[in-house]
């Protein structure tokens, strides 16, 4: 499955667009995650485990996405991109989005 950021990838023209599809996940934090990042808020530096957890949030969204792509008959994703919010204080909405295409070389 080819994803892009872009609108257009260059070397292959757009045959059919199948419409948006997407990926998503809602994460809570870890409570013993929650106080050890805010221990490291007091001195600086790289929260470790939050950045691990949204590494595998986006590894995550991105498989779905494809399965999304794949289920409409897509072999690409265009203007891929991520989103996300918080809910409630404690969750975390982990999206990713684009539009699903048939593409072609050119």
């Amino acid at each position: 499955m080819l994803i892009s950021t872009m609108n257009d990838v260059p070397g292959y023209r757009v045959t059919r667009v199948l419409g948006e599809c997407f990926g998503l996940t809602v994460r809570s934090r870890n409570a013993f995650s929650q106080i050890g990042a805010g221990l490291k808020s007091l001195v600086g530096g790289e929260l470790v485990g939050m950045t691990k957890n949204l590494e595998n949030s986006r590894r995550e969204v991105l498989e779905r996405l494809v399965q999304a792509a794949e289920a409409r008959g897509a072999n690409a994703v265009l203007a891929m991109r991520f989103d996300t919010s918080e809910m409630g204080g404690n969750w975390t909405e982990i999206c990713a989005y684009g539009t699903a295409v048939v593409v072609e070389p050119a």
